[in-house]
């Protein structure tokens, strides 16, 4: 079979690997297709403090099972299935409290452990979730990515009568913007960033208000038409960008940072603890697959908005510095395995 192995930071090969027996508890799948993330570039490119190497990259996937390891149902052969990149132990204190994604042996298929860039790939049979025929094969690559909006807003829990602003237009905003909306309710949505082309595609996914704040003061954009938001979700993780979301928000607000940057951000307490802020992170996603599966089903979501581009397995590298480079018109760029 063919793997895309990153064997050190900027040497990207496609490899001719043996194709891998399922162990117990295993189904292995045989992968129709998969969506390129920004861990995997960073991966890629040596940014990513968790990965080892060699690596088999890709942590959204889908595909067929074709064969099952010992203690596995045989009737699963043949299941159209997305992949939970979450491997945990399921007995630490992270895990008994339904928060397997902090789990404190945590590994992660594409990062710890080989991942989806690959003919077929192995995991746990708990992690293989069955997808409905009225799925598209594409549409349910996207599945992984809008478990990480599902995950945030289960913690902050939107309402139709919350002001929310996003920080980021790429696709982790554009996610939750649809969350918010098709799922939500939420009736106002502002979404802020840097790059024209992509507040397009903020407003086409459901954005009331764009603000292109490269040269406008945010703060003031909104002190100016009246509003404190309510939600704030950080898609985007600059450090400066904490410290700003606590100024704008409302009191009684919920902030959700949705990523991470190494870099120290100096925070007000007086300014948190007088407007009795919450503030959420979020990592990966707790078991959230069943949930945007529903989503998708019930037509809530509209992945098919987000899928700009297809490339073939052996253009993969094409495939990354695309999506690395192109912020105006990519969004999510899927391999297809069929090709």
């Amino acid at each position: 079979m063919k793997s895309v192995v990153i064997q050190q930071p900027e040497k990207l090969v496609i490899e001719d690997r043996p194709i891998p027996q399922p162990q117990t508890g295993e189904v292995r799948v045989r992968v129709r297709r998969a969506g390129i993330c920004g861990s995997d570039v960073h991966i890629f490119r040596g940014h990513n403090p968790f990965a080892k190497y060699p690596r088999v990259i890709g942590h959204e996937f889908f595909g067929i099972i074709d064969a099952v390891g010992e203690g596995v149902d045989t009737s699963r052969q043949g299941e159209r299935v997305v992949i939970d990149p979450v491997v945990s132990c399921g007995h630490c204190y992270p895990c008994s409290i339904g928060r397997p994604n902090v789990c404190t042996e945590l590994q992660v298929i594409g990062v710890h452990r080989d991942g989806g860039f690959s003919e077929y790939a192995c995991a746990p049979t708990r992690n293989a979730y069955v997808v409905p025929d009225s799925i598209p094969e594409a549409e349910a690559t996207m599945i992984e990515p809008f478990t990480i909006a599902a995950n945030i807003c289960a913690q902050l829990k939107p309402q139709p009568n919350d002001v929310a602003l996003v920080y980021g237009a790429g696709p982790m905003g554009l996610t939750v913007i649809q969350a918010l909306r098709g799922v939500y309710g939420v009736a106002t949505i502002i979404v802020a960033d840097r790059i024209p082309e992509r507040l397009q595609m903020a407003q086409a996914n459901g954005a009331d208000r764009i603000i292109d704040n490269t040269h406008l003061d945010l703060a003031e954009v909104l002190k100016q038409e009246g509003i404190r938001p309510t939600l704030i979700v950080d898609a985007a993780c600059h450090p400066s960008i904490l410290p700003q979301a606590i100024a704008l928000a409302s009191p009684a607000a919920r902030i959700g940072i949705m990523g991470f940057s190494s870099e120290p951000c100096v925070l007000n307490q007086q300014s948190i603890t007088s407007k009795e802020i919450s503030i959420f992170s979020s990592r990966l996603n707790s078991a959230r697959f069943p949930q945007v599966i529903e989503w998708m089903k019930e037509k809530k979501i509209h992945p098919e908005k987000l899928i700009t581009h297809s490339f073939p397995l052996k253009h993969v590298t094409d495939a990354l510095v695309l999506f690395e480079q192109d912020q105006k018109t990519c969004c999510k760029v899927l391999l297809d395995f069929s090709e």
